[in-house]
């Protein structure tokens, strides 16, 4: 009987520990939930009228190299500007019909499109849009002035790269936008990209 004690105390200490061994941790690695998948952003049409230029042309190209991107002057006879060789206008012959180029001091200073061109700006817009369409588009980043020749709905909806400017007239060389020419049934009838010059309400004048 003195040999059951030992077995009897180890049996009372296997039940105090719950009777049953722990089973071993997991030490296996979690496998990594697969990344989500991002949709690219879509690519910049590459016809589209932007603050900087079109296509093959952009802002402060020489005449030289607008010439060799778009081809010469599509009608030489016809006027372009009263002194041709301080500004000029005129639609590159390999260019769509109602984009001209404004070329001053030998260098291009702005793009507009005009007569029913079929060309859009980089928000997808384009002649014959509504000014509600062009103002909603662009929110605050726009800002609007009277139509200097008539009376409202036409007006001048304009906006420079970085967002409104103070001046009154923007006079700084590396300033870069574009103005939405709005005529008098309250659309889109012209749309300038370029410098300063959008600002001009003439053409060359």
């Amino acid at each position: 009987m003195k040999h059951l004690a030992p077995l009897a105390a180890l049996a009372f200490a296997l039940a105090a520990c719950g009777g049953e061994t722990p089973a071993p941790a997991d030490t296996t690695t979690p496998t990594p939930a697969p990344a989500a998948e991002t949709t690219p952003p879509p690519a910049a049409d590459a016809n589209a009228l932007t603050p900087t230029g079109w296509g093959p042309l952009k802002i402060g190209m020489t005449l030289a190299e607008v010439t060799a991107a778009a081809g010469p002057d599509s009608d030489p006879d016809s006027v372009g500007g009263a002194e041709p060789e301080y500004c000029d206008q005129f639609r590159p012959a390999n260019a769509p019909e109602g984009i001209l180029v404004m070329i001053e001091q030998g260098k291009l200073t702005r793009i507009s499109l005009v007569e029913m061109s079929p060309l859009k700006t980089d928000k997808g817009l384009g002649i014959g849009d509504t000014a509600a369409t062009v103002k909603a588009a662009y929110g605050a980043a726009a800002s609007v002035g009277p139509h200097k020749y008539q009376g409202a709905p036409a007006e001048y909806i304009t906006v420079w790269d970085g967002g409104p400017r103070t001046e009154s007239y923007v006079q700084d060389e590396s300033a870069r936008g574009l103005v939405y020419e709005i005529d008098g049934t309250g659309k889109v009838g012209a749309i300038h990209a370029g410098g300063p010059s959008i600002q001009l309400v003439e053409g060359c004048a």
